[in-house]
């Protein structure tokens, strides 16, 4: 039973979780695209499509991405 468990259990740890995080954290951004952009999908849809496609990777990206913005007073040079 726990063999059957096991690669359904990786398989939600690498790509479930991760996205669900993106899907549902407030600093994603919006769904819709900034007005005057001609791209149709706005930043958090493409924070997802990123995560679909590189897994953890992408889901590191995402944290590495908002990790920064949450410091305040950190210049980006530094």
């Amino acid at each position: 039973m726990t063999q059957d468990l096991a690669p359904w259990l990786i398989l939600f740890a690498l790509y479930g979780a991760p996205l669900l995080h993106v899907t549902l954290s407030r600093r994603g951004g919006p769904w819709r695209p900034p007005p005057g952009t001609r791209c149709p999908f706005g930043p958090r849809a493409g924070w997802v499509v990123m995560v679909l496609i590189l897994g953890p990777i992408g889901w590191l990206m995402f944290v590495m991405r908002n990790g920064r913005r949450s410091r305040p007073g950190r210049s980006p040079g530094a």
